[in-house]
């Protein structure tokens, strides 16, 4: 019972149902997320894809693709054995021939990149000419895995880079309205503030004190104006010119 219980909630961390805002206090964050990575996952069909800072490879299920692959940094923000990497590079050339993938993804990663002109280099050089490119970076979320947490971008500074970069913008959205970030970000305060070494007290947080936050959070989403200055992250489907 108890090893059910917690691999329910493991996957409720980044596969959240709608019973997941009980137990996981990023909920209106990992939804959303979810949700628009799995709606332009259906442009990717055959071919190699490269997941550059693929960490666990969390969103490997959702590609119909015949090679992933997961690149990520040698140290950094998690330990090695807390990664599912494929392979490991120094942080700044990928390991690959020129146009060698149809497709890259880099999920909730360039905040970390003390260098973004580079690595969007790097991204360019090692996709095909017409390759698609999915990108995903948060707009207000606190800082993390630091000391490697360098930027935030608005939905404008991604923009200008990406296109900068050699590529052409297909999609682009700002995930999480001004309401739901709001209640995103309370939860999270709470849940960091009586967190603890116990898993299953940090359950109960979340339960009694986060899921009501979120749950008030996204009522009144519905019923307020909408307002999507403030949101929580940015997702773009680009293509390499």
């Amino acid at each position: 019972m108890l090893a059910k219980t917690k691999n329910y909630i493991k996957k409720q961390a980044f596969y959240p149902t709608s019973l997941g805002i009980f137990v996981n206090p990023f909920y209106i964050a990992r939804k959303n997320l979810l949700r628009n990575i799995e709606n332009l996952s259906d442009h990717f069909n055959g071919g190699y894809l490269l997941d550059v800072g693929c960490g666990t490879k969390l969103y490997e299920p959702l590609f119909n693709v015949d090679l992933y692959i997961g690149l990520d940094v040698a140290g950094g923000g998690h330990s090695d054995g807390a990664k599912y990497s494929d392979v490991y590079y120094n942080g700044k050339e990928f390991p690959f021939k020129d146009s060698f993938f149809d497709y890259i993804i880099s999920n909730e990663v360039l905040e970390h990149v003390f260098e973004p002109e580079k690595f969007m280099g790097e991204i360019y050089r090692v996709l095909k000419p017409g390759g698609l490119l999915l990108i995903t970076v948060p707009f207000v979320w606190d800082e993390h895995e630091t000391p490697y947490d360098y930027g935030r971008y608005t939905s404008f500074g991604l923009n200008h880079l990406i296109s900068k970069s050699g590529f052409k913008v297909i999609d682009q959205h700002k995930i999480g309205n001004y309401v739901e970030t709001l209640a995103q970000m309370f939860s999270s305060y709470i849940y960091t503030v009586f967190s603890t070494e116990n898993r299953y007290v940090d359950v109960l947080t979340s339960l009694f004190l986060c899921s009501p936050i979120l749950i008030i959070g996204l009522i009144l989403s519905k019923i307020l104006p909408k307002n999507n200055n403030l949101y929580l992250d940015n997702i773009v489907l680009a293509r390499r010119v």
